[in-house]
C-alpha cells in the first residue's frame, strides 16, 4: 500500500518577493482554463497525458510550432518556464473535468425531479476560472536543493524569471519516519503572511495478513464525556487490556469559549468572530490529535493487528430524546470522524488495519447478555438487569470487539454452517443484538461441533 507524509518547512528569509510568482501563476491557470473549457467539447476519453501537449500546440510558440491559436500566451507570459506551463495545463484540465462532471449531474438530478412531478430549485454550478493554485517546482528545473537548510528556486522577480537563494528552517526527518522514503517534488504555500515548502514523502508499507483466529484487536468507543476507552481483545474473547482517553481540560476549555460565543450571538446576532473561532478550532485539532496518537500507542504496544471503531457516518438524533438541545450542542463539536480519518492514516503507516461494525446497541446492550442497561444522569455508568453496575463505554468496546470477530467467523466459513452455529446460538441472527457474550457462545458452539 502506497502512503504518504507531508513536510512543511518555513521559508525564513524571503515572504514578499513570491507574491508575483503566485500571481502570474494563477493568470495563466485562468487563462489556459478558459482555452480548454472553449476547445475541448469532450474530455472523458482524454488523459493528462494527452492534454498536456494538445493544449500547448494552442497556446505555445515553438520552432515547429510557429502560429499557434492562442499566441497571446507567449506575449502575456513571457518566459514562462515550461514545467509551470505543463503543471497549469494538468491542474486546469483537472478543474475543468470536474465542473462539467457536476454540471452533468445536476442536468440528470434536474431532469428526474421534472420527470417524477417535483419542483427543482437546485442552482447549476458555475465555472469558477480564479483561483489561488500553489504550484508545484519540479526539480532541477525549478529547484535545487544547496543542503540541508539552503536551496534554489526560480522565482518571477523584476519583471524576469531569476533563481533565488533561500533559507528554510529543517525538519528531523528521522523522528517523523520518512529518513528512508522516496522525496517528491516541494511545492510553494503561502498561509497567512509566511511561505513554507511542503514536501511530500512516499513510501509502500506492507499491511498485515494475519487470520481472524490468530488476530488481536483493539476495539475503540468514541464517546463524548470520554473521549475514547479502548480494549484489547484476542480471538477467544479474552480482553487482554484496556485503557481510557480523555481531555478534560482542552475540553471545559472548549464549552466555555462556545457558551461565550452563544451569549456574544444572542446580544448582537450572528457574528463572524474569527477569535473564537480560532481558540475553538485549536481546541477541537488539539482533541483529534491527542486521542488518536493515544489509541494508536496503545494499540501498538500490545501488538494489534487490526484497530476497530463504530461506523458513525449516519448517527440520528432519537424523537422526544430528554435533554436533546444539551446533546446537540456537544454533539456539534464532536469531531468523531476526524479521530477516525487520523488513526486510520496513523495506523497504515504502521502496517496495522482498520475496520468498523455496525454501531447499534453497541453501549445499550450488557456485554454478558443481560438485556438493556440503564444508564446514570452522566451516562458513564450502566446498570445491567442483574444489578451490576459498569462503566457504559468500557463494556461498549467488549461489543464492539465481539462483533467484529463474529463478522471474521460468519465470512469465513459456509452458509451452511453458520445457520447450524446460529440455531445454538440464537442471537448471532440480528447484527444489532450481538454482544460478548454471543462471541464466547459462538466459540463454544464451535468447539463442541470440532469435538463432535
Amino acid at each position: 500500500m502506497k502512503i504518504v507524509k507531508t513536510l512543511k518547512y518555513k521559508i525564513i528569509n524571503h515572504s514578499k518577493i513570491f507574491h508575483s510568482t503566485l500571481d502570474i501563476y494563477n493568470r495563466a491557470l485562468t487563462f489556459i482554463m478558459d482555452v480548454i473549457d472553449k476547445e475541448f467539447d469532450h474530455l472523458d476519453s482524454i488523459s493528462t497525458k494527452t492534454i498536456v501537449p494538445a493544449v500547448e500546440k494552442l497556446i505555445h510558440v515553438t520552432k515547429s510550432n510557429p502560429q499557434p491559436k492562442y499566441p497571446e500566451f507567449n506575449l502575456l507570459f513571457y518566459k514562462f518556464p515550461s514545467y509551470f506551463r505543463r503543471s497549469a495545463i494538468a491542474s486546469a484540465f483537472g478543474k475543468i473535468k470536474s465542473y462539467r462532471s457536476n454540471l452533468k449531474n445536476w442536468e440528470e438530478e434536474k431532469k428526474m425531479a421534472l420527470s417524477e412531478g417535483r419542483k427543482f430549485k437546485k442552482k447549476p454550478p458555475r465555472l469558477q476560472l480564479e483561483h489561488n493554485e500553489f504550484p508545484v517546482f519540479y526539480r532541477g528545473n525549478m529547484f535545487k536543493k544547496t543542503s540541508h537548510t539552503t536551496a534554489k528556486i526560480k522565482v518571477f522577480h523584476q519583471n524576469d524569471w531569476i533563481w533565488k537563494e533561500i533559507q528554510f528552517k529543517p525538519q528531523d526527518e528521522y523522528k517523523r519516519g520518512v529518513w528512508n522514503w522516496k522525496e517528491n517534488n516541494p511545492k510553494l504555500v503561502q498561509v497567512g503572511k509566511k511561505f513554507f515548502l511542503n514536501v511530500s514523502y512516499e513510501s509502500k508499507v506492507k499491511l498485515n495478513h494475519t487470520k481472524t483466529q490468530n488476530q488481536r484487536i483493539c476495539a475503540v468507543d468514541l464517546g463524548i464525556n470520554q473521549s475514547a476507552v479502548c480494549s484489547v481483545m484476542d480471538a477467544k474473547g479474552t480482553v487482554l487490556a484496556r485503557t481510557f482517553i480523555n481531555q478534560p481540560i482542552e475540553k471545559d476549555r472548549l464549552y466555555t469559549i462556545t457558551n461565550k460565543l452563544r451569549k456574544a450571538q444572542s446580544i448582537s446576532g450572528r457574528i463572524t468572530a474569527p477569535n473564537f473561532w480560532r481558540r475553538i478550532n485549536g481546541l477541537q485539532k488539539q482533541i483529534v490529535n491527542d486521542t488518536s496518537h493515544e489509541i494508536v500507542k496503545f494499540a501498538k504496544e500490545h501488538r494489534c493487528d487490526v484497530i476497530v471503531f463504530e461506523y458513525l457516518d449516519q448517527m440520528k438524533m432519537p424523537k422526544g430524546f430528554w435533554g436533546a438541545k444539551k446533546l446537540r450542542f456537544k454533539l456539534r463539536y464532536w469531531r468523531k470522524k476526524g479521530i477516525q480519518n487520523k488513526v486510520e492514516e496513523m495506523a497504515h503507516f504502521l502496517g496495522m488495519r482498520i475496520s468498523r461494525i455496525n454501531a447499534r446497541n453497541t453501549s445499550a446492550l450488557a456485554f454478558d447478555g443481560s438485556g438493556k442497561v440503564q444508564r446514570n444522569a452522566k451516562k458513564d455508568l450502566a446498570t445491567f438487569t442483574t444489578g451490576k453496575v459498569y462503566h457504559a463505554d468500557l463494556q461498549a468496546s467488549y461489543n464492539i470487539g465481539a462483533r467484529y470477530f463474529i463478522r471474521g467467523i460468519q465470512k469465513s466459513i459456509s452458509e451452511k454452517k453458520w445457520l447450524t452455529l446460529q440455531a445454538k446460538v440464537p442471537e448471532l441472527s440480528k447484527r444489532t443484538e450481538q454482544t460478548l457474550s454471543s462471541f464466547i457462545s459462538l466459540n463454544q458452539a464451535i468447539e463442541t461441533r470440532k469435538v463432535s
